[in-house]
């Protein structure tokens, strides 16, 4: 666990503040929260659920943050699903974290959740909702989130390590090269892909939203 001060935190955290590049591709925006493509996406309609609160995790939420949250969550995944046909999610609820500020991540996937956690599904357990992982951390401090479709797990923390989830999906995805966000960019034609995922993000929102 990296020792930082809140300030360090903030002044350090691509999240924070209406300028920072986290939200370059912004698609929508509340009080509080903003809904963006993800800056390194893992595939298309990779998309980021952003509090304006520099909060760690869903865990942390206040009750007014975790219902507004609530119902931008059920809208892009509706928005995914309609869009690319299939939806999953996942949060390091301080685990694995390499950016201190909470970002849930929605993108199209479907699969087995072994595909996920191949260590065995001993390793996981099922939630019944998203409020679970409230008294999930309130009770450990920690957790590890995904859901695949309707279907949603706590992964065994010890398994955590940074990136933990953005590696695995990567994986499943046929995509390895792009679990580690700090050096996608690096690559041109990985570059040239994102831009043009990101675009055609855009474009489906838009048209979406605009003829609603």
């Amino acid at each position: 666990m990296v020792d930082l001060s809140e300030e360090e935190l903030k002044r350090n955290c691509p999240h924070c503040g209406p300028n920072s590049f986290g939200l370059k591709h912004t698609l929508f925006e509340t009080k509080n929260f903003w809904v963006v493509c993800d800056t390194h996406p893992l595939i298309e309609g990779h998309i980021l659920i952003i509090p304006k609160l520099h909060v760690s995790c869903i865990g942390e939420f206040s009750k007014d943050l975790f219902d507004e949250f609530l119902e931008l969550y059920s809208k892009f995944s509706n928005f995914l699903e309609k869009e690319y046909g299939k939806i999953s999610a996942f949060e390091h609820g301080k685990v694995g974290q390499t950016v201190f500020h909470s970002h849930i991540h929605l993108l199209p996937y479907t699969g087995k959740p072994e595909d996920i956690v191949p260590e065995g599904l001993n390793h996981l357990m099922r939630i019944p909702s998203l409020s679970s992982l409230k008294g999930i951390y309130i009770k450990d401090k920690a957790y590890l989130f995904f859901s695949i479709g309707g279907n949603l797990w706590i992964v065994d923390i010890k398994l955590g390590r940074p990136r933990f989830f953005r590696d695995r999906f990567a994986k499943a995805l046929g995509r390895s090269q792009r679990g580690n966000w700090k050096v996608m960019h690096q690559d041109t034609k990985i570059t040239c892909e994102v831009n043009k995922e990101i675009e055609n993000l855009e474009n489906r929102w838009k048209r979406s939203y605009e003829y609603k």
